[in-house]
């Protein structure tokens, strides 16, 4: 059994959707409750939800992808810089998987 996915920053994320089911799922009354247009409130739920399938994946991501991806999807990363921090990270995860020349026996 893995790790439980959980998100330490997502307060912000549950009031948000516990409005939302205040409002009666109604995305032009949340806008207005908080003074922004519909388009913007239309934004931040399709933020909520990708953090939560990403969250609910079974995709197996370790601690540094999760939270690049979590920060991506709450708009915290632009796609270039997390692109660049997951390469970076995969090149680092691959040299560590290469034997060292003492693991050679030579």
């Amino acid at each position: 059994m893995g790790a439980p996915r959980t998100c330490e920053d997502c307060g912000d994320d549950l009031a948000f959707v516990k409005r939302l089911v205040l409002a009666s799922g109604s995305l032009k009354e949340l806008a207005r409750v908080y003074g922004v247009s519909y388009p913007t409130i239309r934004l931040r739920l399709d933020r909520v939800i990708a953090k939560v399938r990403l969250l609910d994946s079974q995709e197996s991501l370790d601690e540094l992808e999760r939270v690049a991806r979590i920060m991506h999807v709450s708009g915290k990363l632009d796609a270039e810089a997390l692109r660049a921090l997951l390469a970076a990270h995969r090149k680092v995860l691959e040299k560590n998987d290469e034997p060292n020349q003492d693991d050679r026996g030579g």
